[in-house]
């Protein structure tokens, strides 16, 4: 799960970082509210265009103290441009009208400091369940994700994923017919910071080609733009 994180506190933000890869989740962050603002339009535009880009967040956990551009500009302004991002404010404000406000403008949770990370990582996960693709939308023609078991099956058998493999197969499917990058692919599944080149998407491509090559569904180049899964003639 990618998750972006806007906080001006530097030494939260590191620890909410920490604590959330250590929940398995990719963690993107930023300082103020006019990155955030300039990075998920950049990420609404690829997807809308199906260009390459920053990848859309699963969820946005959004400080509403921040400089310049606050909290509440940056969700209001992102709901301008019909952007359905789960977010999660957090905020040292502890008033109604506050939470209310954050609501109103589009916000779907509101999270008071302090807070325990436990109910914090809770929080995330049933939003991101909520905007989730249906489990029905992992798959295609023979092949199928399940994500809960985290088990890939072609036809009556399952077949055998690296966790990454899984991730960068999850992400086609989550597309469906729709072109991704190779960094949207990167940026979907790693936080900043963890290694990961184009050239190693290429290596994951290929043996994901192999895995579900009589799936019926074939994972098809466009050259300069990125990868598409699409049933093969006979499927």
């Amino acid at each position: 799960m990618h998750v972006l994180l806007v906080e001006d506190d530097a030494v939260l933000a590191d620890g909410l970082q920490r604590v959330l890869s250590g929940h398995g989740m990719a963690v993107d962050v930023l300082h103020s509210g006019a990155e955030a603002d300039a990075r998920l339009q950049r990420a609404g535009s690829a997807h809308a265009a199906h260009a390459a880009g920053p990848a859309e967040p699963a969820v946005v956990v959004l400080d509403i103290g921040l400089p310049g551009i606050d909290g509440f500009e940056v969700v209001r302004r992102l709901r301008a441009r019909g952007s359905a991002i789960p977010v999660l404010l957090l905020t040292a404000r502890d008033a109604i009208e506050d939470r209310v406000r954050g609501l109103e403008l589009g916000a779907d949770d509101y999270l008071v400091k302090p807070f325990a990370t436990p109910e914090l990582v809770a929080r995330l996960r049933a939003l991101a369940r909520r905007n989730a693709p249906k489990a029905a939308a992992l798959a295609m023609g023979d092949l199928a994700l399940d994500s809960d078991t985290k088990r890939a099956r072609v036809k009556d058998r399952f077949i055998e994923l690296s966790a990454r493999e899984w991730a960068v197969l999850e992400y086609l499917l989550q597309h469906g017919a729709r072109v991704v990058s190779k960094q949207q692919i990167i940026d979907a599944i790693l936080p900043w910071g963890e290694d990961m080149t184009q050239n190693a998407v290429e290596v994951y491509i290929s043996r994901l080609r192999l895995k579900i090559a009589d799936a019926g569904v074939s994972i098809r180049t466009i050259r300069g733009f990125g990868y598409m899964l699409e049933l093969a003639p006979h499927a």
